[in-house]
């Protein structure tokens, strides 16, 4: 066990949104109102469904989320690609926190099934992700399942979640 912190309450979310928390050109948390958890409840290099760490997060939703009112018109539900990418957010929080170096994104999910919707009575989500495999070298790759409970009955599922970190020198040799 490391002494990292294991906690994060917003302010250091909003300290890693801003590149402050793991140093410039590293894994970076988008800003409000893409930033889609208040706080990183635990988060761990063991545990987890498979044994190689874990990361859960909690979100209150607030029924005035700007989502809700557009999300569709006179029948409120918050977009099902948010809490995807809630989910890769936290997948690349996870590498940034074991100091890897680069800039997070998004590569691939496996696959997604949605049993229920976020509404706006809905009072907390609350997000997972076990790991399954984390690869380094030129590239550092978080391979992970997740989920996503509303009110405590899980919703959402997404098995391989994957999420790549870049440094400059890697993205140019991959072509990005």
């Amino acid at each position: 066990m490391t002494g990292r912190q294991s906690i994060f309450e917003y302010e250091d979310l909003l300290a890693c949104g801003r590149g402050e928390l793991f140093g410039p050109g590293n894994a970076q948390l988008p800003l409000p109102p893409m930033l889609m958890f208040d706080r990183i409840s635990t988060i761990s290099e063991d545990g987890g469904a498979h044994g190689k760490g874990e990361i859960r997060a909690e979100f209150e939703v607030r029924p005035e989320a700007w989502f809700f009112p557009c999300h569709f018109k006179d029948d409120p539900v918050m977009p099902g690609c948010l809490g995807l990418d809630a989910m890769w957010q936290l997948l690349g929080f996870f590498l940034g926190w074991l100091g890897a170096p680069g800039k997070g994104r998004a590569l691939a999910v496996g696959e997604v099934k949605f049993s229920g919707m976020v509404v706006p009575s809905v009072k907390m989500i609350e997000y997972g992700i076990d790991l399954k495999r984390v690869i380094r070298r030129k590239l550092t790759l978080g391979i992970g399942d997740g989920w996503l409970k509303a009110d405590g009955e899980q919703i959402y599922a997404a098995r391989d979640l994957r999420v790549g970190l870049f440094t400059p020198e890697a993205g140019a040799q991959a072509g990005v």
